[in-house]
Formats: C-alpha cells, structure tokens, sequence
C-alpha cells in the first residue's frame, strides 16, 4: 500500500506564486506515488473575520487552482474540510488532550498576537492548531508537505499523536514533515525578512496567480534587491537570494546554472527575464483556471465526491478515538 499524504491550502486570501512554489507543485508530483488526500481548510479562515460572500469565491478559487495545476481527482481525494464533520469532532476530543502552554507557543499565534492585540484575538485562532491536528491524524497521514513555517505545527501534531497512543495504545499514525528544501518559504518583494504572504497589507509583498503580465513585470521590478554587484546564490543578499529562488523554482536549473546564465548582468535584465520566466510558466495554468472557476457545478461535484471517498476514512478513525476514550 502507498503511503499517505494530508496537505490543505485556508481560502483566507487569494493565492500566490508562494502557494504554489511551496505547496502545490510538489503535491501534483506526490501523487505518483504517495495515496494523497488535499484539502480545502475553510474552517480554519473563520479564526480571523471574513465576508460571508467572498469566503465563498476563494473556497471555489481554491479548488479551481488545484485542478489547473494538475492535482487529479482521479488520484488524489480532493475535497472541503467543513464537508467531513470529523475534523470538527475529532478537534474537540483533542482539545482535552492538549495544554493551553502548548498553544500559547506558537509562533504563528504570537505573531498575530502582536497584529491584531490580544483582546482581538478568537478562541479559534488560539485554538486552530488542534484542528489542524485533527486534520493530519484522521486519514493516517504518514507525510506533510508543508513549507518551513508550518513546521511547529507538525511537530506538535506528532507531540499530541504521541502522547494520545501512550496514554491509549496505537491509535495514530505519527507523521513526518515533508519540506522542499529549495522552495520551502518564498518571501515578500517588498520585505525578504518575512514570508509571502497572501493576507499581507500591501500588493507589492506578493505576486497573486491571477496577476497580468503587466502585473508581475512591474511588482518584479520594483521588488528589494541590494546595492552590490553580481547575481548569485548568497543568503546574506536576502532579496537577491528570495528572487533567485523564485527563479530556481520555476526554471527548475541547478544554482550554478543560473549563476552562469546571469554572470556579468545587472538587476534590470535579471529582473526582466525573472518576471518573464513566471508569465510563461503560470499563462497555460491561467487559463486553465480561467475556464474551471466558470463551472462552479463542476467544482463542488468534485469536492463532494472527494468528500464522499474522505468520510469513511475519517469516520472510521473518529469511531476507533471514541472506543479508546470510554465513549459509546
């Protein structure tokens, strides 16, 4: 039997290059050989105030991205978090597993803390790392494509599936963290010392799948490099190095191959085939999207077949937790 994969993408914002390059380019490549189970996160975007209407879009834009890039229904268990309720119920048990300590460390929580002030913050967003647990232990995940930042998470997601098989005997898989080295944290244009980000305050900290070509050209080049000369890989020259992995990302060349392309050139022309290498690369993914996020029908067919083929495996988990509990 093929090992498991669990990775899901929170509708909170529009996607991004970071989206993709992080996650689900490596999720259409999974697929070959790992059983794989996508999903769209909607109930971790209400942690943090949305507009009923346009969660709605970007749940159907999520879903429209996947299939333009090429995650396959046929494959893979594509479907919405909210449709399987076992991830709610599964979250529950787990809260009464798990110490406030342990939430009050993480880091995103910290961070959003100090954004959006403590007295602003939900019992959901304090919370939403167990759901994210409940997430990954109900379909026996044995990896987690995640990039870098997620990577608290999951260690705290193997630290609770630990405690709980002690405490009740084997009952989770405890899953490995599955990070692409090269494309593990896309950072932001315009702030290389923190993260892409598609909820970021200002458009020039990202470039979103649906930008023109327009777009991108002027977001890339306006983006932070340095004063210094010569384009190579040094992680010192932090907007140098984040552009450069882009480049590396989607070219899919080895560092000393770039290095070479670009040696004796300066920031404008680098910058100009950089914006042009990602217009070509995500054109023939646009215009899969484009068609796909027109057949809302046809979306929501595909989530509720895949929420179909996720049930039982959920339920099933859900009913074995319940009998190790005490529950009847």
């Amino acid at each position: 039997m093929k090992k498991i994969a669990f990775s899901g993408v929170k509708p909170s914002g529009e996607l991004t290059i970071g989206n993709y390059l992080g996650a689900i380019k490596y999720w259409v490549e999974l697929q070959k050989n790992y059983d794989c189970v996508y999903s769209v996160v909607d109930l971790h975007a209400i942690t943090v105030p949305q507009d009923s209407h346009d969660l709605t879009k970007r749940i159907y834009k999520v879903l429209a991205w996947y299939l333009a890039f090429g995650v396959d229904p046929k494959q893979s268990i594509i479907y919405i978090q909210s449709h399987v309720p076992a991830h709610s119920e599964l979250a529950w048990i787990l809260n009464c597993f798990t110490h406030m300590g342990e939430l009050g460390r993480m880091t995103q929580f910290k961070d959003k803390t100090q954004r959006y002030g403590s007295d602003n913050i939900t019992v959901g967003l304090f919370d939403y790392p167990v759901l994210m647990v409940a997430d990954i232990l109900l379909y026996n995940a044995d990896i987690v494509p995640i990039g870098e930042d997620q990577k608290q998470h999951v260690e705290f997601t193997r630290d609770l599936a630990t405690r709980f098989n002690n405490k009740f005997g084997k009952t989770f898989t405890v899953p490995a963290p599955f990070i692409n080295k090269n494309t593990a944290r896309i950072m932001g244009l315009d702030n290389p010392e923190k993260k892409m980000e598609k909820s970021a305050d200002s458009e020039a900290n990202y470039i979103l799948l649906e930008d023109s070509a327009d777009k991108i050209q002027k977001k890339i080049a306006r983006a932070v490099t340095d004063s210094e000369k010569g384009i190579v890989f040094d992680a010192k020259r932090k907007g140098l190095f984040n552009l450069l992995t882009i480049y590396r990302s989607f070219s899919d060349l080895a560092d000393s191959e770039i290095e070479k392309k670009f040696q004796g050139k300066g920031y404008a022309e680098f910058k100009k085939d950089l914006a042009e290498l990602i217009i070509e690369k995500l054109t023939p993914f646009q215009k899969k999207y484009a068609k796909l996020i027109t057949d809302k029908k046809y979306l929501l067919e595909v989530a509720q077949d895949g929420a179909r083929k996720a049930a039982p495996r959920a339920e099933s988990k859900l009913k074995d937790v319940k009998k190790k509990i005490g529950l009847i």
